[in-house]
């Protein structure tokens, strides 16, 4: 890929996912900046728009690419949901982030040619799956190469410009149900 461009990341996932992000974290090393909410970071207590805000301004405020973790439950998560509708939206204050999706080996999906839509995020699966699509989907490497993973951050990058589709309602909490059926 030859690019060198170090990007400011923001990792959106499920905390069952989370054994993913660290590695995803530490196998790409220096070569990003991880813009990443931590536990702790935010007031759990806080009211939504409070939350949201604060997602918004304090962490995904100056990143260039959202990179959404999909483990089976992502797609019912809230926190996810307002992370990618956040990363969407271009503001005086915030612009646009690059989307790139990634399915982990813990998804239904993974290794398969093709996705059930309804297995990841709403939010995320309005905006992959084509080739002129807002949004990047790839799995989890099976053999880690960091540049590979580097290219897909700078292709999201590049393609944050595009016209998003960020036209749901946000989910006003965690959806609850069997993880592999869906929304």
């Amino acid at each position: 890929m030859g690019t060198t461009q170090r990007h400011k990341v923001f990792v959106s996932f499920h905390h069952d996912d989370e054994l993913y992000k660290d590695r995803f974290c530490r196998w790409l090393g220096n070569s990003f900046v991880d813009k990443s909410v931590e536990d702790g970071d935010i007031e759990s207590t806080n009211k939504v728009d409070t939350i949201r805000r604060t997602i918004r301004d304090d962490f995904i405020a100056d990143a260039t690419v959202t990179v959404v973790l999909v483990g089976r439950c992502t797609w019912q998560r809230k926190h996810v949901d307002w992370e990618v509708g956040s990363s969407l939206r271009a503001t005086q204050n915030n612009p646009r982030c690059g989307l790139l999706g990634i399915l982990l080996p813990s998804h239904s999906d993974h290794g398969k040619r093709n996705f059930n839509p309804r297995l990841i995020p709403p939010r995320l699966a309005d905006n992959v799956g084509a080739p002129s699509s807002f949004g990047l989907l790839y799995h989890w490497p099976t053999s880690w190469n960091a540049s590979t993973v580097q290219g897909w951050i700078h292709e999201a990058f590049q393609r944050r410009n595009r016209y998003p589709d960020n036209s749901r309602e946000h989910f006003a909490r965690n959806r609850s149900g069997d993880c592999a059926r869906g929304w």
